[in-house]
């Protein structure tokens, strides 16, 4: 026995176990850029990326298992969770990380990246009147879209809670959640949809402005710059479902006895809402907040199924789409996409530090 308690180490299988590894590491590599490039079927692609890079994956775990196993008994100890944690940080550095900075410098040069312009397309960000339009629509899909939702949220997940038909209103609330953006772009596009007056129409919400002898309008079209508040509503309709649970969940978890103690001291209904239940599910409430922010930062589907970013419905993620793939301008797209970054960072921030500060010891 070694004074670490373990057996000696073969040197002959400690060469095997670390050739294993450098194949696998090899196979990992060019398998990647092989897959990329090359023009197989797609299912076959598929079969071949799950094969081959599981099979690589799991000699390369048991290979630095046998390799951990062989160091000293506190510093194997020690590195045995960086078998599952460096995989993980080597895929977002190269997936997240290296965009990120190539994204960076890519905006500091020009339309296809011949000269360097420092700031100038961050310039151009701020001061184009197509910009501010989109950050202006933005800001509306932040205080209507992410203020609604969550606001209906937990408004819905107080009141069914004291409903008998608790579990129905709920499924029936969530039941959006189930549909894609894309798909639930297609659905309210029909229901937006507008004919000529002289015409039957076919969408749903002029249908109905019809029938009570009103005259049909082009909701998302030309009522502008309210039509926005129209695409909002898709959102609004997807995400109240998923904060209602959310919510319903952290309401639950308050003590009955908390909310007895309220109403023997004569507090009503309302005041124990805000005073007790709102500060105790207050982790939960910031959580559900800043997703919903995110989600509504980074809104990007909707708005491209139903109007294409056209008629002043243009939010970041789709002007950085029409710069980056449709212009052809590499450089305002890349400032437009860091800018983006650049406002939803802190919020992510923020979050991770509320479930930090609120993380049980």
């Amino acid at each position: 026995m070694s004074t670490y308690g373990r057996s000696s180490p073969s040197w002959l299988k400690l060469a095997l176990t670390l050739a294993s590894a450098l194949l696998a590491l090899l196979v990992l590599w060019q398998g990647f850029f092989f897959l990329r490039d090359t023009d197989l079927p797609r299912l076959l692609t598929a079969f071949i990326a799950i094969l081959g890079f599981g099979a690589a994956m799991s000699v390369l775990y048991v290979a630095t298992d046998v390799i951990l196993q062989q160091l000293p008994l506190e510093l194997s100890h020690r590195l045995q969770p960086l078998p599952f944690i460096v995989p993980g940080v080597v895929m977002v550095g190269y997936f997240v990380a290296l965009p990120m900075v190539r994204t960076l410098a890519a905006s500091l040069f020009n339309r296809d990246g011949t000269a360097f312009v420092g700031f100038a397309n961050y310039i151009q960000v701020f001061t184009e009147p197509f910009m501010l339009e989109t950050f202006r629509n933005n800001l509306l899909w932040l205080v209507f879209g992410a203020g609604l939702t969550v606001v209906f949220g937990l408004t819905i997940a107080a009141l069914a809670d004291r409903s008998r038909h608790e579990k129905i209103a709920k499924a029936i609330i969530f039941m959006p959640m189930a549909i894609s953006l894309v798909g639930a772009g297609v659905i309210w596009k029909f229901i937006y949809a507008f004919k000529d007056p002289s015409e039957p129409q076919i969408g749903l919400l002029n249908a109905i402005v019809v029938a009570f002898g009103g005259e049909p309008q082009a909701w998302i079209q030309l009522i502008q710059p309210w039509n926005n508040l129209f695409l909002i509503v898709i959102v609004i309709w997807l995400q109240t479902g998923y904060a209602m649970v959310l919510f319903s969940a952290a309401i639950k978890s308050v003590p009955n006895d908390l909310l007895e103690a309220a109403r023997i001291d004569g507090a009503g209904e309302i005041r124990i809402f805000f005073s007790i239940i709102i500060p105790y599910i207050r982790p939960t409430l910031i959580a559900v907040t800043a997703t919903v922010v995110i989600f509504t930062l980074k809104i990007f589907d909707i708005v491209l199924v139903m109007t294409g970013g056209q008629f002043g419905t243009d939010v970041i993620a789709t002007q950085f789409y029409n710069q980056y793939f449709v212009n052809r301008n590499a450089g305002l797209g890349s400032a437009i996409a860091i800018v983006l970054l650049a406002a939803v960072v802190p919020v992510i921030v923020y979050n991770l530090k509320n479930f930090n500060r609120n993380e049980p010891l």
